[in-house]
Order: C-alpha cells, then structure tokens, then sequence
C-alpha cells in the first residue's frame, strides 16, 4: 500500500512526520504557512516533489484569512516566505511559481473565489504527483530485470513523493511485476534517510532489502554484486547534471568505474532549464549537530568544526539515464531534456 505522505484532511495539511520513523507513525496537522515553513526547514517532510506539494498548500494557508484589501500582498509575502525554506529542492520553487501564476490568472475575481482556485490547485499538484510517480515506475521497472541487485541512495520513496516515490517507484513497480530483485540501501549519513525511511519502506511493501554503510558500496561493486543502482534527484540542470543527496556523486564515480548502470529518477518538475549546468545549483548546508549527532546523542568532539553540505552534483557524463513521466531520457541529455520539457 502507498504510503500517504502528505494529505488535506479537516482543512489542515496532515503529513507523516517523518523525523519520527521508523520507531513511532506520527502525524502534523499544519494550519498556517508558518507551519508548512517549519516542516520543510527541519525535514518533517522532505524529498523534493513532496516538499513543493507542502508549499503550494502553504500557499492557500497563507492567505485563507486574507481579506480583499490586504489579498495580493498576503500572497506576496506567504511565497516569499516559504521560498526561504530550503535552496536546492526546484519542486518547492515550481510549486510557489505555479501557485502565484494561477492567483495572477484570476486576478480581479472576489478573493474568496481566488482562495477555493489555490485550494484546487494545490489538490491538483497531489493528484498529479501519484499520477507521476506510476507513471515513472513503469517506464522504468522495464530497465529491470529478475534477479538484479539494486542499490539506491537517501530515501527517493513515498515518503518524498505524494505517495509513491520516485527510485523508489520504480523498484515497486518492478516488484509488483513479480520480478526477483535484491534491494541495498545506504545508511546515508548525516540523517540515516536510507536506514530510518528506504529500509522501512521497501520492509513495509515486501522487497528484499539489505541495508549497508555507505562505505560498503564500493566493494559490492567491486564484487559484482550490484547490477543498477537508481537515486532520485532534488534538481537537474539543463545538462543533466543532477543535485541529489550528499554521497550520491561518490556512488556515480564508483558506478563508473565498475561499468554500473546509473539511473536517474525524477518527475520534469525537478528538471531546471534555467540553469545551464550543476555548477549552477544552490547548494544547502545544515545545522552542524546533524553530523556531530546521531539521535540527539554527541558522537563526536562537541566544538569540532563541521562541513555538512546536504546535496552535491552529479555531473551527467556519470549518468546513464534520467527516467521521467516523459519517458527514458538518454545522452546527449541536452536534447532529450529539451524535448521533454517542451512537451
């Protein structure tokens, strides 16, 4: 069964808080843009199609109240706000764009007519992303055969989807398929998505799954125990170039090495044709105690200094292909990323 990450219920945005997991299925009930604020910014939610679904309710939430007078600059002000949530996911970008151009489209209308069309519109952005998400678990469950080893990266499941994932998406697909396939999972350090989030994911929907330290990758590979490995993505550049989880760019060097198949799984909202390459992407650096911490409990020298990046860039020459609602989008990716995005 999907995992319901995200849903409208009792006019509050209910979300999984995912900080919790796996240990306890906890929910946040938002009823303010300050809310939506503070569960992207701290990772209640996270995963970048997820993430953008948030803000567009964010967006009607920050002027649910908003009167005639004061409408046009309560919109103003909620999508700048929670533009200054996190920098590197372009979903929560694309949400506040969208959200602001249909408010734009409408326009002179009563703004109580404006406010039902943002509610509408957010609800279309969840429907959308379910539709999305299937729609690339089967064009990519066909690079997938019976007996592969799969190795994933960060947590690319319903949990950073509306309910069903991207990576992971794809691996369910192929499971429902009745396809034999071994899953390994990074631990993916500082915040154990792999561990805490893809392991209980791919245990809840009955996939084989092993999870490993990060630096165990490197010698699956070398052993010829990995067949694919599939990550998701937080942005791409026009050129392909991929901004995915801290650790990825490592995977797709060894992959290289190794001649492993590396797949990219991301809806075209993700896609950034304003930014010509990866050198581009704003890239996120957190809180320090993430890495200094481990469940709230000191791991290291309280004061040592901490370079904590929450992304790094994929260039795309170590990328085989990225698998969209489009479509398979192969090399050179420039072109096959314009076409797609046109469409």
């Amino acid at each position: 069964m999907p995992v319901p990450t995200i849903e409208w219920k009792q006019n509050k945005v209910k979300i999984i808080d995912q900080s919790a997991l796996p240990a306890k299925m906890r929910f946040i009930y938002c009823a303010s843009a300050q809310s939506i604020w503070n569960i992207i910014k701290y990772m209640k939610i996270r995963g970048a199609p997820a993430i953008g679904i948030a803000a567009a309710f964010g967006v009607y939430l920050g002027v649910r109240n908003s009167t005639n007078k004061n409408f046009a600059k309560d919109l103003s002000k909620t999508i700048n706000y929670l533009a200054t949530s996190r920098p590197t996911a372009v979903n929560l970008f694309w949400a506040l764009e969208r959200m602001g151009k249909i408010a734009r489209k409408h326009k002179g209308e009563p703004v109580t007519k404006t406010k039902k069309i943002l509610l509408k519109e957010a609800k279309n952005l969840l429907n959308e992303d379910k539709a999305i998400c299937r729609k690339m678990g089967k064009f990519g469950s066909a690079l997938i055969k019976s007996k592969d080893n799969i190795l994933t990266h960060c947590n690319a499941g319903g949990l950073a989807t509306a309910d069903y994932g991207t990576a992971l998406g794809v691996i369910f697909a192929a499971h429902s398929q009745k396809k034999k396939i071994k899953v390994y999972a990074d631990e993916t350090r500082p915040v154990l998505q792999g561990a805490r989030l893809t392991a209980w994911e791919l245990m809840r929907e009955g996939v084989d799954a092993t999870l490993i330290c990060d630096n165990t990758a490197a010698s699956l590979m070398a052993s010829g125990k990995i067949d694919k490995i599939i990550v998701g993505a937080d942005r791409i550049a026009g050129n392909g170039d991929t901004a995915n989880k801290i650790g990825t760019y490592n995977l797709a060097v060894l992959a290289h090495h190794h001649k492993v198949p590396f797949y990219v799984v991301a809806p075209t909202s993700t896609i950034d044709t304003k930014i010509k390459t990866g050198k581009a992407i704003p890239i996120e650096e957190r809180n320090p105690d993430e890495v200094r911490k481990i469940k709230n409990i000191y791991v290291s020298p309280r004061n040592v200094k901490v370079f904590n990046p929450a992304f790094d860039v994929t260039p795309n020459r170590f990328i085989t292909a990225i698998i969209t609602e489009k479509g398979i989008l192969r090399k050179p990716f420039l072109r096959s990323i314009r076409k797609a995005c046109a469409n």
